[in-house]
């Protein structure tokens, strides 16, 4: 299972499109806080729609608590202060529980949690003059990659809802 762990979120619209991705991706949100708005907020609920009904999602008011909730996660964190690149890790082992820790919009993940984790560090690649990407883009960048190594398990790979052969089939009827 693969968990998205939010280190105190700063933007409830962001937080609306990591819900979403999580339920799409069968992943559990972990929103360590505290945060400065509330996961009842008409943006969030918005932006989520209605996949939040399906969501996994737990919230722990310090980092402590989720420490002691997950003595021994398989944390990684996303940081610009990384070296190795997120594509570089081995995620294959899917039977593992994967903790993915993005940082708030503002300032990131603490430097004490990077630096008790110097091997658990990566990167998303961009131009030096970049500082960072949208929070929400950058948890799809690197929960793809994991689902990618894993070969996206119990995930679908081709049109379920509409079915399989939809663009032939509307082609046929027009």
């Amino acid at each position: 299972m693969i968990h998205i762990v939010l280190y105190r979120p700063e933007k409830p619209q962001n937080t609306g499109n990591i819900m979403r991705t999580c339920v799409a991706i069968n992943a559990t949100l972990d929103i360590i806080g505290p945060l400065s708005f509330s996961i009842d907020e008409k943006s969030v609920k918005r932006v989520g729609m209605d996949y939040i009904d399906s969501l996994k999602m737990n919230y722990f008011p310090t980092y402590e608590d989720y420490l002691k909730a997950y003595p021994k996660a398989n944390t990684y964190y996303v940081t610009r202060y990384s070296n190795k690149v997120y594509s570089s890790f081995k995620f294959e082992e899917e039977y593992k529980d994967i903790f993915l820790m993005f940082g708030r919009e503002s300032t990131g993940i603490p430097h004490d949690i990077l630096l008790s984790h110097p091997d658990r560090l990566l990167r998303i690649p961009m131009v030096p003059e970049a500082r960072s990407l949208n929070l929400s883009n950058s948890v799809a960048i690197v929960v793809y990659e994991v689902l990618r190594q894993q070969k996206f398990p119990n995930l679908s790979t081709h049109e379920a809802i509409k079915g399989e052969d939809f663009l032939i089939n509307e082609k046929k009827s027009n």
